[in-house]
């Protein structure tokens, strides 16, 4: 009987130790497949960063354009605000001179 208790002590124990190695093995799989996870995900938001980056440079460089627009703009706001403006428009579109001009016109 003794040797049928020890047999049965070896077999539990061959039981426990395949059990606590495939619970190592399973353990050891779910922090792999983490690890993979949280790496791809690295990369993911690496790949945005680097997508965002672009996008504020590109978006940078608008505003500095807008700005120089806006300023040339407003110089010609101001212009358009002169005698030397109103003169002009007055003679290309309108056809008008000043009193003492004289309009020669082609022979034709």
């Amino acid at each position: 009987m003794a040797a049928g208790r020890e047999n049965g002590r070896v077999r539990r124990k061959k039981r426990e130790n395949l059990n606590n190695r495939m619970a190592l093995i399973g353990v050891t799989l779910v922090v792999f497949s983490l690890a993979i996870a949280v790496h791809l995900k690295g990369l993911d938001l690496e790949q945005k960063d680097l997508n965002y980056r672009l996008r504020e440079e590109s978006l940078m460089k608008q505003v500095e354009d807008e700005k120089a627009r806006a300023g040339e703009l407003e110089e010609y706001r101001v212009y358009v605000q002169t005698k030397q403006y109103v003169e002009k428009v007055a003679k290309e579109k309108l056809g008008l001179v000043n009193r003492d001009e004289v309009l020669l016109k082609p022979a034709g």
